[in-house]
């Protein structure tokens, strides 16, 4: 992305049935003062039709560079029926995990009113130097999504400058 571009990704949830083999990978490389608003929003099996994620795999990659330095690489595997599904220093049972990267900092008071919004998610944020991190765990993908939505309305006025006003695609 080019020096004084911005790129908001906000996609729908990626939806993991059991038993699926997929890896997901994602590179962005961001220019000079280039900013970014992304999210992803994983949710594994149909807790609604009562599938768990029991059998297959989900592996994922994620890196970003600005002007050809990593700034956030991560890398994840699920295994379907795995322990860490359930485990509380896993997913602890929620079948749904989203991840909120924004470059840029904000300051203490915005942190902190961002993470006291009402939600119905175990979520959290991070200001590291440069870019700020927010994820949470859930039992469905609307909650997840409603969250980001929130800090969304907060985060972009602050970060990318632009009134928060949400795409109809949203709505339907």
């Amino acid at each position: 992305m080019a020096a004084g571009a911005t790129l908001e990704w906000l996609p729908q949830e990626t939806i993991i049935f059991s038993a699926a083999q997929a890896e997901l990978s994602t590179s962005i490389d961001l220019e000079g003062d280039a900013r970014l608003f992304y999210w992803d929003v994983v949710a594994l099996g149909r807790p609604a039709s009562g599938e768990r994620f029991d059998l297959g795999h989900f592996q994922a990659q994620l890196d970003i560079r600005r002007d050809g330095q990593l700034l956030w690489h991560e890398r994840q595997r699920i295994v379907g029926g795995d322990g860490l599904l359930d485990s509380p220093i896993g997913l602890d049972g929620q079948p749904v995990f989203a991840t909120l990267l924004v470059t840029g900092e904000i300051d203490s008071a915005l942190l902190e009113t961002c993470r006291s919004l009402p939600n119905d998610v175990r979520g959290d944020l991070t200001q590291l130097p440069g870019l700020l991190v927010a994820r949470c765990l859930a039992s469905e993908a609307l909650l997840a999504r409603g969250w980001l939505i929130e800090l969304w309305r907060l985060l972009r006025p602050a970060l990318l400058g632009r009134q928060a006003v949400p795409p109809r695609i949203w709505s339907t």
